[in-house]
């Protein structure tokens, strides 16, 4: 059996499913609906949707979209984009999403992680944070889709969101996203290492050993996948895919 979760992580753009590099240049995939029912066939065992359209940080998450694909998804769904509030996260789970993902408001108030996971859990909360290395080479943490610089050093940010109750860490390396050349390994495991909760390797896969070094170099608990499960290869067109349960048992286990 599979120990480490690999999940699909789809982005949204005003409705439609995209694919990016470093947060730019979205790609059109398709329709995100049948997107997850093509993952159903698959029997993917968990999903995250991030929606990375502009204006979701003011009119909140698309509640018609999302209803529409917790409707359609037969495995745990998480969300992410546009979660200002716990009005917002309670409005989420109240449609069947199991797992909120806060960025940008986590950031401006920490406080959000708190109200959610004091409630619900804080396995109902991942915090998703985004590293882009800095003119001075130093990593630092991103909001608003990679656009805004905090400052912030990623291990000590990753330490607080778990203090304020995360119970996962959504790990994105901003110059690695959407690009097939492997995960930052030294991120992760300088901030796996930093934490008690599951990190999930995020930017960068581009075939099964990228997987299994993220866990058991970079000490990853699972890995999202964006590119390899929405092309069919690295400069190939559009195809909806899983890696098969017995390649990923060889690199994993």
């Amino acid at each position: 059996m599979l120990r480490t979760r690999v999940i699909p992580a789809l982005l949204v753009l005003d409705g439609s499913l995209v694919k990016t590099v470093n947060f730019k240049n979205p790609n059109y995939i398709g329709d995100p609906c049948n997107t997850v029912r093509i993952f159903n066939d698959l029997e993917v065992d968990e999903l995250m949707v991030l929606d990375i359209s502009s204006d979701r940080h003011v009119r909140g998450p698309d509640l018609d979209l999302i209803r529409q694909l917790s409707d359609e998804c037969f495995m745990p769904l998480s969300y992410g984009g546009g979660v200002r509030s716990f009005s917002d996260a309670q409005s989420l789970f109240s449609l069947g999403i199991e797992k909120v993902v806060l960025n940008t408001s986590a950031l401006k108030d920490p406080s959000i992680i708190t109200s959610i996971s004091s409630i619900y859990g804080s396995q109902a909360v991942i915090v998703s944070i985004d590293v882009k290395q800095g003119f001075w080479g130093s990593e630092t943490v991103r909001s608003c889709n990679g656009k805004h610089r905090t400052g912030i050093d990623p291990i000590s940010w990753a330490k607080k969101v778990v203090e304020y109750g995360a119970g996962e860490i959504l790990l994105t390396s901003i110059a690695r996203e959407g690009t097939w050349s492997g995960f930052d390994i030294d991120l992760l495991h300088n901030v796996s290492s930093a934490v008690e909760v599951p990190v999930i390797a995020h930017g960068g896969a581009g075939n099964l050993q990228d997987i299994g070094y993220a866990v058991s170099l970079g000490g990853a608990s699972a890995v999202a996948l964006g590119s390899m499960v929405v092309f069919q290869k690295r400069g190939m067109g559009v195809l909806v895919n899983f890696p098969a349960q017995s390649d990923l048992l060889n690199v994993l286990n």
